[in-house]
């Protein structure tokens, strides 16, 4: 069996060669590193100075919480009222994206005038160059980075602070408007409910009126109470609903939910009442006077819930709009930066340089190729290169 020569010296020559070949072209190499090394300097000290700075906010949720309690005593699912005006979004998102709405990047314009800072003719030609120097960042616990870039220090610290205090105006502004749209709502929904109950009790009046004695079950009072009670969080859970399609469509996740709380309700209702017509099993031996009575206390009872949890979240929903307090918490003000953050020169010069040695290294590489190649081949490859020139050109000239 015939004896095979090692690999590793085979290895070793090509290793050899290689090494030639660069010491054979290491003048041309230093020279293109060097050369794109000092070029990268030179450019990068013509760059202008940019500075950042940051600040970090946490919207707390005090508005959220308190448009959230409106809804508390609803039952049923607990789909928030808040959810319903806020959307699904957390309110670290609703925050970064008011922070890019076009009300706050035209007080940052106009305060900073900064259409003469970026010589821009156009508002929303500066709008976009103030985006280009603004990094907003959403963390996972919810805290806002606002990063602004300038070529000024104390400007990019000042710029970053104001972002803060025009989102923290912005969002009291938002919030002081949904909530006064909730106290409305529940307004007309309040005086609905408060005419429905005077109804119910004038009925009611009018039946023990025209039958004084008349005896029913404490076990069907017992039912008439949790009946009404469900009733009430019926009709509240009806409201929400109402106030999240006012806004979204069916498909949305909370209006998905709300409608699956009614039919959670209205299923422990009809399971209370049983199968016979709307009667409550609790009464099955009341005489029809007695009945009737019943049905009358249950609407009498169930109005009055009503009026009581509506009153408690229009209170609320009253509340929520005269808050004004701040919306956000300040985790981290824009401070003066020291050092600046662009041009990155080294960082530059480093990469520059490396790509320019692997790409002298390489044309050594086939600059010696060339050199070794048959005369007949590197013919070829002049008549290829030739033939490619006039197609350069007319490439240039189209």
């Amino acid at each position: 069996m015939p004896m095979r020569p090692p690999e590793s010296s085979n290895d070793s020559i090509n290793i050899l060669e290689s090494l030639g070949v660069i010491a054979k072209y290491k003048k041309m190499i230093l020279l293109v590193t060097c050369a794109a090394g000092l070029i990268t300097v030179a450019y990068s000290l013509s760059l202008d100075k940019s500075y950042s700075s940051t600040a970090k906010i946490l919207p707390h949720q005090q508005s959220q919480n308190l448009l959230s309690a409106i809804t508390g005593q609803m039952g049923g699912g607990g789909v928030g009222l808040a959810g319903g005006l806020l959307g699904a979004a957390s309110t670290s998102d609703l925050f970064a994206e008011m922070l890019k709405s076009d009300d706050i990047k035209d007080a940052i314009v106009t305060r900073f005038k900064l259409m003469q800072v970026y010589e821009k003719e156009l508002r929303q030609d500066a709008y976009s160059q103030l985006m280009k120097n603004v990094s907003i960042q959403t963390g996972k616990e919810g805290i806002i980075s606002i990063t602004v870039e300038d070529r000024l220090p104390q400007r990019a610290a000042d710029m970053a602070n104001a972002l803060v205090d025009e989102v923290d105006k912005l969002s009291a502004k938002v919030n002081m408007a949904q909530a006064g749209q909730s106290r409305e709502f529940l307004e007309n929904r309040l005086t609905r409910a408060r005419s429905d109950l005077a109804d119910a009790e004038e009925k009611l009046k009018a039946f023990q009126a025209r039958n004084k004695a008349l005896n029913v079950p404490e076990q069907a009072r017992a039912a008439i109470e949790g009946v009404a009670q469900l009733m009430a969080q019926l009709a509240s859970q009806e409201v929400q609903l109402a106030s999240l399609q006012r806004q979204f469509t069916d498909w949305n996740p909370e209006v998905k939910n709300a409608k699956a709380a009614i039919a959670n309700l209205k299923g422990q209702i009809a399971r209370m009442e049983g199968q016979g017509g709307g009667s409550i099993p609790s009464v099955g031996s009341v005489p029809p006077l007695g009945q009737e009575y019943v049905r009358l206390m249950r609407e009498f009872k169930t109005q009055e819930n009503i009026v009581s949890l509506l009153v408690n979240q229009y209170e609320l929903a009253k509340l929520s709009e005269a808050n004004n307090v701040s919306t956000l918490q300040v985790v981290q003000a824009a401070r003066v930066p020291e050092r600046k953050s662009k041009p990155k020169r080294a960082q530059m010069v480093l990469v520059v340089a490396c790509a320019s040695f692997l790409l002298s290294v390489i044309a050594a590489f086939v600059r010696e190729r060339f050199a070794v190649m048959p005369a007949e081949e590197r013919e070829k490859w002049r008549r290829v290169w030739h033939d490619l020139k006039p197609f350069s050109a007319a490439q240039k000239a189209e």
